[in-house]
């Protein structure tokens, strides 16, 4: 008996469970720990690749569930590209390369023998896909062209490599469509900026700004830029959410995208790309994650509710295990993904924490007195709320708790984020807002050189201030307000602060 005993101790002693730091005291180092304990991703030996495990796949599967119906509602199609892309196809659009070649990683060898041309690992599509774009537009008819493609590309970052925010090979959808209009093209950038703020706000309860993109920040080669901007109140730091771009015909002029208009005249295509990613995980890791690790929105949890048995001395284990699958029987039925975890080896109090590190949003725990007086006990992972629920009422109740929990980690992550808003109108202002991790809203007189000098003046360990987007949604501004970093006249709000 007491090697038995000795033994199960060991058991839990090796899980070592718990995390080491705090979110509030080490973010970076909690950040890490958390992905790793709860069982998102696992390193890899090849730094910034990283293994993404069941439960990030399973998030990963929901977002592209609702995202792949919402986007063949409107008539996009699936396809697929190769993965490679030649030197002189990557470099026709001279802005676009430049933008992203530092981080274009090359195939050079095949087995011993160098290639005699090396093939680019694409880090984006656009110039691996408009070639046939401009094989298959030929007339108005064959517009609008509307492809999209799951897959994953390459950008050999430098800069520190961060689980899911910035990784070397990332998982993402982009969408690539031409139009015989301007009008359809502007149209379609903010219809899928749309379904990237419900992915963030409906699905990973995250509260984001839509707006549009400095000259500076915009896509390399595009005509204009909008995006989702989240913003992590404990780093201070914002994180480009999703990107929805306008590329205009820039990229038409450069691979030959002509078609015969129904004058019969040659016409140039407008295009667009759009696109979001695994990172997507991240945010929503760093914004609702506590000190006990993940908190999962119910929407996206790959396991919603975990029922424990909690077997005292002398009592019938059977019975309370019956119970446990009767229940979880139950709640799969109604469609929630519910799971019981009867494995014998580990206590009650180990499984309690083990689910609360990979964040399952609800708990039920079954013991004796349970069965004896038909309820179960319920516990909220993002509150530690408990209450006692009949068994006949339950699965109504847990709808109930399930979106009530996915309300509120909204309106917290909300309330957060909105009282580290700063309205500032100076650059004394500016910098005391900065070193408060706060995200800024400025008002600015749009100049590059002017965003390019800011950018100058705060480089810092931290990392320079830039312009995080300017919100479609604009304050009023006053007439003869001033920009807070050149004193000229101003012409919009925008918002500024550190990023991801």
């Amino acid at each position: 008996m007491i090697q038995k005993a000795r033994r199960k101790k060991e058991v839990k002693k090796e899980t070592g469970l718990g995390l080491t730091y705090k979110k509030d005291e080490n973010f970076g180092e909690w950040y890490s720990e958390v992905v790793v304990s709860g069982e998102m991703i696992e390193y890899y030996d090849i730094s910034g690749c990283y293994i993404l495990r069941p439960w990030t796949m399973a998030i990963w599967e929901v977002l592209q569930v609702f995202f792949d119906a919402e986007i063949k509602k409107m008539n996009i199609k699936n396809c697929y590209f190769p993965l490679f892309v030649t030197e002189n196809v990557l470099q026709k659009e001279k802005d676009h390369i430049e933008g992203f070649a530092p981080e274009v990683a090359w195939v050079t060898k095949s087995g011993q023998s160098e290639l005699e041309v090396p093939i680019a690992i694409r880090p984006t599509s656009e110039t691996v896909m408009y070639p046939y774009y401009s094989k298959w537009i030929r007339g108005h008819r064959d517009l609008p062209l509307k492809l999209n493609q799951w897959c994953n590309v390459v950008r050999w970052e430098f800069s520190n490599p961060t689980p899911f925010i910035r990784s070397r090979e990332f998982l993402w959808q982009e969408g690539h469509t031409a139009f015989a209009t301007k009008q359809e093209a502007d149209q379609e950038v903010l219809d899928i900026l749309e379904l990237y703020r419900r992915i963030y706000e409906e699905y990973l309860a995250i509260p984001v700004v839509k707006g549009k993109k400095s000259e500076l920040e915009k896509f390399a080669g595009g005509l204009y830029t909008t995006s989702v901007e989240a913003f992590v109140p404990n780093t201070g730091r914002g994180v480009q959410g999703a990107t929805s771009h306008c590329l205009g015909q820039n990229f038409a002029k450069m691979f030959q995208i002509n078609f015969e208009n129904e004058k019969g005249e040659k016409a140039m295509a407008w295009q667009n790309s759009w696109a979001y990613s695994t990172r997507t995980i991240g945010v929503m890791v760093m914004v609702h994650g506590d000190d006990k690790g993940l908190v999962l929105p119910p929407k996206v949890a790959s396991v919603q509710v975990v029922v424990i048995p909690v077997p005292y001395k002398d009592a019938d284990t059977q019975a309370i295990f019956d119970a446990c699958s009767e229940t979880v029987k139950s709640l799969n039925e109604a469609g929630f993904r519910a799971e019981a975890d009867l494995r014998d080896n580990y206590s009650p109090g180990w499984k309690y924490s083990h689910w609360e590190m990979k964040g399952v949003p609800l708990r039920i725990e079954i013991g004796p007195k349970d069965i004896a007086n038909k309820q179960v006990r319920v516990v909220r992972r993002d509150n530690g709320a408990k209450v006692d629920i009949p068994v006949v009422g339950l699965v109504e109740q847990v709808k109930d708790i399930l979106s009530t929990i996915q309300e509120s980690l909204f309106n917290a992550a909300k309330e957060k984020r909105d009282a580290c808003i700063k309205v500032i109108r100076t650059w004394d202002e500016f910098l005391k807002a900065l070193n408060d991790k706060n995200l800024i809203l400025a008002p600015w007189c749009d100049e590059e050189e002017v965003e390019k000098d800011v950018k100058l003046k705060t480089k810092g360990e931290l990392g320079a201030a830039k312009t995080l987007c300017t919100p479609f949604d604009q304050p009023e501004l006053p007439e003869g307000t001033l920009c807070f970093a050149s004193g000229k006249p101003a012409k919009k709000w925008t918002y500024w602060g550190r990023s991801y």
